[in-house]
């Protein structure tokens, strides 16, 4: 089995990362479930400080992964971006939305934030 994909720390420093363990935990599933779901592109790990961790961010109140989100990386990795210039997109504020990719996809700006990244290069 490969090892599952992490990508360089390009989130801000003040986005807490959740390590994979507490992610299993979190989601009722063993770890070895998180890293396929690396490995399947529907979530995206950053290492900081040797330790891989996913963005607190993309999980919703309840623990569970924000829905939109999975649909959000597949529709920019068809366009061919890394996954450090889509993590960099999803933390780059946008005064039109307002905020940030990663805040509105929380709520009823979800699907206007994956229309962008389906029509807009950034």
């Amino acid at each position: 089995m490969s090892a599952f994909p992490c990508s360089d720390d390009v989130v801000p420093e003040s986005v807490t990362l959740l390590p994979l363990p507490d992610v299993a935990e979190q989601l009722g599933i063993p770890v070895t479930r998180v890293h396929q779901l690396l490995r399947d592109h529907q979530l995206l790990a950053v290492r900081r400080e040797g330790i891989a961790g996913i963005p607190k961010d993309f999980f919703d109140s309840t623990g569970a992964v924000v829905k939109p989100l999975p649909g959000l990386i597949t529709v920019m990795r068809d366009a061919k971006y890394t996954d450090e210039e889509i993590l960099e997109w999803i933390y780059t504020e946008d005064d039109t939305l307002p905020g940030r990719p990663v805040d509105a996809i929380h709520g009823p700006l979800a699907r206007e934030v994956v229309r962008r990244a389906a029509a807009e290069p950034f």
